[in-house]
């Protein structure tokens, strides 16, 4: 168990967090949430151990191991793959190389002597240590995590050094994955990942035996994987006990009863200070005054509620429409030398479409990407664009193109449209450029902070062909939700290269696969359904709510066994959900009753009637102080049954 303790970090006068306070059971898989700066690195190199916090303390058991693996940075050269790959295992094979070489040994010793014995006994230990990690499997064990994270056999013998940062980064994985430490501290591991890799690390982390906390802006895999979410905001972090769908909908409901006690609080104290201040100076009335300055002292303050951190509405400029075929791909090839990457494809895209383009690194993504935009020509085929296309193509590779010595803004600015020019400086916030940020050189920001740059000078000009390559790499959830926005309303046409599935369900009506080998493949869905289809062609079944055509219906018994679990189902619904929903359903009707009573006794305070009779007036005060009293309970109830109601209806889904 790893344990932290009144954790507090600070930069100068800016407080990250303080008082952090939090457990990590075994096979626990923690997400850690926030905007970009929030403190969630931080804490993990804390927990790392390559930083220390300004307070508290990190503790585990002796012999703990922690595995960390940063968002960039890592690059290793002048090793092979499988040889850095296999030093993971460095202290099973440094057992074994123990093992021979005392083994080696034995024949020059009598046996009949102590120190024969003595070596005898060191092996057997030896090899019982080695026995509990089984040598025998450590190479195919290596062979498969390599192969799932996307590597070739061929890749195997390659220098580390011939592999770009984001292959950098997997290299760094698999040593990561093959390690098995207790605890694996992830910081937005699928970035670099194509779909196929991602699934296939996604199913990798769900059967880890140690624990896991991670970040990621993948809200999909973070669904699929996390049961405990811990939130930073504003130098506070708060957990909560669910995955990020639930932290999403649960910290809305936390912030709205924190506002309305806030606010109910707020109302009572002005009605307090307004009974002190119009009878101060009667003196009939002096110990009830005094009462209540008593009672306003003794009132423990709720805190201001605090303003979110606003999603700007950005909407791209709108250029005039294409015509209706955009851009067209006949009986297209292209080849590098001995390699094609493709042959007689055709394809066109239409106005208004919106499409997904995903597969593994190396299958012909980015090349497509280059030929429908016209930057390269087919080896043999043809392109054709539609009239009046204007197109805006975004890649990581854009970023390296920017001036070095020009601003954030200016480089932004540059690019703007008359639609556009006033919206830089908030667009550049939107994408985590806050304050000072914008006055930064461009040659001073990391790989990251460029390639957002680059995404928001693309967004600035008109367009009405956008092409994206992986766009919210370096996107925190706010960014992707703004850029979402504006897409979902964009009229033009749109292709997106990616693997974020909860950034692209929404947007795309179409995905387009390419793979090594084969010809390229039009799904007629978004990522999830391309996904489910794949699933289905790797398992060669299908669904039971969509039979393959011509196939018979399911057995009768079949039939009799789903109804009986509907059945039962049902009645569990009924016997469990039901009452807590009815409950609920009271309880709504409850609080409303309270705040309009809370509301009358509070408004009757103040008048002049009950102001006049000091009985009444006691008797109303204690009226309020209870009815607030009952609200509170009933909101605190009402928070704890709709939490009940959730994890009870996820269970009965699943």
């Amino acid at each position: 168990m790893l344990s932290i303790q009144n954790l507090r970090v600070e930069f100068g006068p800016r407080i990250l967090f303080e008082d952090l306070s939090f457990t990590v059971q075994p096979r626990e898989r923690i997400a850690f949430a926030g905007h970009n700066g929030a403190g969630k690195s931080t804490l993990m190199k804390c927990v790392a151990g390559s930083i220390e916090p300004s307070a508290g303390k990190i503790t585990h058991p002796k012999g703990y191991r922690i595995g960390y693996l940063p968002q960039e940075g890592i690059h290793v050269h002048g090793r092979s793959l499988w040889d850095e790959t296999m030093s993971a295992f460095g202290e099973t094979l440094g057992l074994q190389e123990k093992i021979d070489r005392l083994s080696a040994e034995l024949p020059k010793l009598d046996p009949r002597s102590s120190p024969y014995a003595e070596l005898l006994e060191e092996i057997g230990g030896l090899e019982l240590q080695l026995e509990a990690t089984d040598p025998a499997k450590l190479k195919p064990k290596a062979e498969s995590v390599l192969q799932g994270l996307g590597f070739k056999r061929d890749d195997f013998s390659r220098d580390c050094g011939e592999f770009s940062g984001g292959w950098q980064m997997r290299i760094a994985m698999a040593k990561l994955f093959l390690s098995e430490p207790d605890i694996l501290l992830l910081d937005e591991p699928t970035n670099h990942l194509d779909i196929e890799s991602q699934r296939w690390v996604e199913q990798y982390l769900h059967a880890y035996p140690g624990a896991i906390l991670i970040i990621s802006h993948d809200l999909a895999l973070l669904d699929a994987l996390c049961t405990r979410t811990i939130a930073f905001h504003h130098g506070r972090a708060e957990e909560y006990a669910g995955n990020f769908s639930y932290f999403l909908r649960e910290s809305v409901h936390r912030k709205e009863v924190h506002r309305k006690r806030y606010e109910a609080q707020q109302k009572e104290i002005a009605e307090t200070k307004r009974f002190i201040d119009r009878f101060r100076a009667s003196a009939n009335k002096a110990s009830l005054v005094q009462s209540r300055i008593k009672q306003l002292d003794k009132i423990e303050l709720i805190p201001p509620p605090e303003d979110d951190d606003a999603v700007m509405k950005f909407r791209f400029p709108q250029p005039k429409p294409s015509a209706h075929l955009v851009a067209k791909l006949d009986h297209a090839t292209r080849h590098y030398g001995d390699l094609t990457v493709f042959r007689d494809f055709d394809f066109e895209i239409t106005r208004g479409e919106k499409l997904a383009i995903v597969g593994p690194n190396g299958a012909g993504k980015s090349t497509f990407c280059r030929m429908i935009t016209g930057q390269e020509e087919p080896s043999s085929g043809s392109h054709e664009f539609g009239g009046k296309v204007a197109t805006s193509f975004f890649s990581q590779t854009h970023a390296d193109t920017l001036d070095p010595e020009k601003t954030v803004l200016e480089t932004v600015e540059e690019a703007t449209s008359r639609e556009t020019e006033g919206q830089a400086r908030n667009l550049l916030g939107c994408f985590l450029f806050r304050g000072d940020d914008v006055f930064k050189k461009v040659g001073v920001l990391s790989g990251g902070e460029r390639s957002r740059v680059a995404l928001v000078r693309m967004l600035v000009q008109p367009a009405n062909f956008l092409i994206l390559d992986e766009p919210t790499n370096h996107l925190d959830v706010q960014s992707q939700e703004v850029l979402q926005n504006a897409l979902s309303d964009y009229e033009g046409t749109v292709i997106i290269v990616s693997h974020n599935r909860s950034f692209l369900d929404p947007l795309v009506a179409k995905t387009l696969e390419f793979r090594p080998g084969h010809p390229p493949r039009l799904f007629s869905g978004n990522i999830t359904y391309y996904l489910e289809k794949t699933a289905e062609e790797t398992n060669g079944t299908r669904p039971p709510s969509s039979p393959a055509p011509g196939s018979s219906p399911a057995p009768p018994q079949n039939r009799k066994e789903q109804r009986r679990i509907e059945a039962e189902l049902r009645q569990k619904r009924a016997k469990v959900l039901k009452p807590l929903e009815q409950e609920l359903e009271v309880l709504e009707t409850k609080i409303a009753e309270l705040e309009g009573a809370q509301a009358t006794l509070t408004d009757a305070l103040s008048s002049p009637e009950i102001a006049a009779d000091p009985d009444k007036l006691q008797q109303t005060a204690s009226a309020v102080q209870q009815v607030t009293e009952k609200l509170e309970k009933a909101y605190s109830r009402w928070g704890g049954l709709s939490d009940e109601i959730e994890k009870l209806t996820a269970e009965l889904e699943a």
